[in-house]
């Protein structure tokens, strides 16, 4: 059994697990700070309810991204920041097509495959090509350069071994927390 949980990540003077936007999450843990004021938090909960990044951006002034794990397959990213806005993606894409109910349609990373209710892993979140052009969004209203094609990367690779080590690597090519 792995790991199921949310890690939230945001930049502000003052401990992220303060703010209003993260009341549902009580219990929160510093996992890590970087410089510029980025904080990752942990809150080990399969449960959901942990609060609302776009509420959190709003607070902050500065973006703000949630990852969600599930049993250390796959990430659910959640992102938003006050001018660039919100997207979703995930990370491990096989892996997530299977805990939507399906198979990818070829077996590989980054493939369609058919989840409930005849939707595709793209009706729930981002390609990742539009996720890596909206993270080059995100991390520049955080001031960070980055590539999209090593955004890309991330965003098509397999668990290695588990898909918390692809989330920190997402983390470390935005500029953010690096490895």
């Amino acid at each position: 059994m792995g790991y199921w949980g949310y890690f939230v990540v945001g930049r502000d003077e003052r401990p992220l697990a303060e703010r209003d936007a993260l009341a549902g999450a009580r219990g929160m843990t510093l996992r890590t700070s970087a410089p510029g004021g980025w904080q990752v938090w942990e809150y080990p909960s399969g449960d959901g309810g942990i609060g609302n990044m776009n509420d959190l951006a709003g607070e902050t002034g500065a973006p703000a991204l949630f990852g969600y794990v599930m049993d250390s397959d796959c990430v659910v990213v959640e992102a938003a920041a006050p001018e660039s806005g919100a997207w979703t993606t995930c990370l491990a894409r096989s892996a997530m097509a299977g805990h939507l109910g399906a198979p990818a349609a070829d077996g590989g990373e980054g493939a369609a495959g058919v989840v409930q209710g005849g939707l595709t892993l793209e009706d729930y979140f981002l390609e990742p090509r539009d996720a890596a052009d909206r993270a080059v969004a995100w991390a520049a209203e955080a001031g960070h350069t980055v590539s999209a094609e090593e955004l890309v990367e991330v965003l098509t690779a397999a668990p290695d071994p588990v898909a918390e080590t692809l989330f920190f690597r997402l983390l470390d090519r935005l500029g953010v927390v690096p490895l």
